[in-house]
């Protein structure tokens, strides 16, 4: 199943991916692609973590949002589609809205890697405290609302962001909390399109969720 991957990464490095326990907050349009861009790469245990189902208006730009699964749980339909992939995953889902007051639901799980990709600012704040105090790798998406350019994101520590409204926001968080640790996240540098809404075309979102998948593998393989 992963002979073309093995073959450009070597067997070595593919056993310590299979290792690996990787959490993903949020499986939308940013989430989605991630889930299956890492199971695609060889990630067996994951952990899903979302409390909505799919709706009409993500079609646009969720991978697993179609007609058939309109109002569907989005984090049992990516098991589903998970299972497709590589019968051998090992998937926990967890059906809850991520908060200050149940956080600590994390601490049961051993984890290596967070992935960020909620839409919840005080959710990526509370995931970044645990993160340091469990000494977990967290890397977490900015916004990718009214943005059309994909070329314009990058991997980087939060402190050298700009042009984004999010990014802004956790940069604050960040220094008031006086957090020396690096905090990589993906963000861009083009400035939002101006919108009465925050809306979203399918190819950005899902870039941003590759290029999280590409910072946990990378830095599983060095």
């Amino acid at each position: 199943m992963f002979s073309k991957m093995i073959n450009l990464i070597e067997e070595e490095k593919y056993n310590l991916i299979k290792q690996k326990v990787v959490l993903i907050v949020g499986i939308g349009g940013v989430g989605g692609y991630s889930v299956e861009t890492l199971v695609r790469s060889g990630i067996e245990k994951l952990i899903l973590i979302d409390y909505d189902t799919f709706e009409l208006s993500n079609i646009n730009r969720q991978l697993y949002a179609n007609i058939n699964t309109i109002n569907k749980k989005k984090i049992e339909v990516a098991k589903e589609n998970i299972l497709q992939i590589n019968p051998n995953a090992k998937i926990i889902t967890i059906d809850k809205k991520l908060n200050k007051d149940n956080i600590n639901i994390l601490d049961k799980y051993k984890i290596d890697y967070i992935i960020d990709a909620c839409d919840d600012i005080e959710v990526k704040k509370e995931l970044i405290l645990k993160s340091i105090k469990n000494k977990i790798k967290i890397i977490s998406s900015m916004g990718t609302g009214n943005k059309l350019n994909p070329t314009l994101f990058e991997i980087s520590d939060i402190r050298k962001t700009e042009y984004d409204p999010i990014a802004k926001k956790i940069r604050k968080f960040v220094k008031d909390n006086h957090i020396k640790e690096k905090i990589m996240v993906v963000s861009s540098k083009e400035k939002p399109k101006k919108a009465s809404s925050i809306n979203s075309i399918s190819y950005v979102p899902s870039v941003v969720g590759i290029y999280l998948t590409y910072y946990v593998i990378n830095d599983i393989i060095k």
